[in-house]
């Protein structure tokens, strides 16, 4: 039941994209990630029935030795469990031997999102003593930010490793150079190269960066040097008129003066 009430409230429809991509991949993971982080958050706090924290860390530690395992640790096996139940058996349950190598590789992907969320697990405490000396402390394990972790993964969608499609027994690189080299377990994978971003390409719901608003002196993903893929950008001025300067009447009104301004607007070629 509660795999059912998330999906309805994950509905969520996207633009046709090419299967095997690096940026299906990141999209797995991340999603995989997100159900492990929210399904884990709403169990510490108390808002699932069939979980809670961690209480398989309430032994650990001691007073003697400065320190004992307390608070409310994140159930992250609880999460996992879930995410894959909710992920994974529709994929297993959906797909045929014919799409037995892109089925491994989506659950390799799913699986790298989950073990992304384990990997940055921290450890808080708070002192306990007199006069704040911190004789004894309380730990718990949390999960990291999801910022944190969407970081990590972007890192990972960045060194994004190409695959065979046509694994044999299991899933192994396309450059036969490094097929010794062995695929982590957080590692994300595509079969195949991702199409031209750049380029309007409706069939794959691909809208193209023309005419796209961009800032030019922006060294990031927004700025024109890159969003407008090398073509340039074109510059014009834009006045804009606003209401400025309000004030209250008594009674009762506001009145206002009519202000315009003028910038430079990039968009590109």
């Amino acid at each position: 039941a509660g795999a059912q009430a998330l999906r309805g409230s994950c509905a969520v429809t996207f633009a046709p994209v090419r299967a095997g991509t690096k940026e299906v991949a990141f999209v797995s993971a991340v999603t995989a990630a997100g159900v492990v982080h929210a399904v884990t958050r709403w169990c510490s706090a108390g808002n699932v029935t069939e979980c809670s924290c961690d209480g398989s860390l309430r032994h650990g530690g001691s007073a003697g030795q400065g320190w004992h395992w307390g608070g409310c640790s994140d159930d992250i096996h609880y999460g996992m469990s879930f995410s894959r139940m909710f992920l994974d058996l529709p994929l297993t349950n959906g797909t045929g031997k014919s799409g037995s190598g892109l089925l491994a590789m989506n659950l390799h992907n799913n699986e790298a999102g989950r073990q992304a969320v384990a990997k940055l697990m921290s450890v808080d405490c708070r002192c306990h003593g007199v006069s704040g000396s911190c004789a004894v402390k309380t730990c718990w394990k949390t999960m990291s930010s999801f910022e944190k972790i969407g970081r990590f993964l972007k890192d990972k969608y960045e060194n994004s490793i190409q695959i065979s499609d046509r694994p044999k027994k299991k899933l192994r690189r396309k450059e036969k150079s490094q097929r010794k080299i062995p695929i982590g377990k957080e590692d994300l994978l595509y079969v195949n190269k991702s199409p031209n971003y750049c380029v309007a390409d409706q069939k794959l719901g691909i809208p193209g960066t023309q005419g796209r608003e961009c800032n030019r002196t922006s060294q990031g993903p927004e700025g024109c040097s890159l969003l407008c893929c090398g073509r340039g950008y074109n510059t014009r001025l834009v006045r804009q008129a606003q209401r400025c300067h309000c004030s209250f009447v008594w009674c009762c009104h506001v009145r206002c003066r009519r202000c315009e301004t003028v910038s430079d607007l990039h968009t590109c070629k």
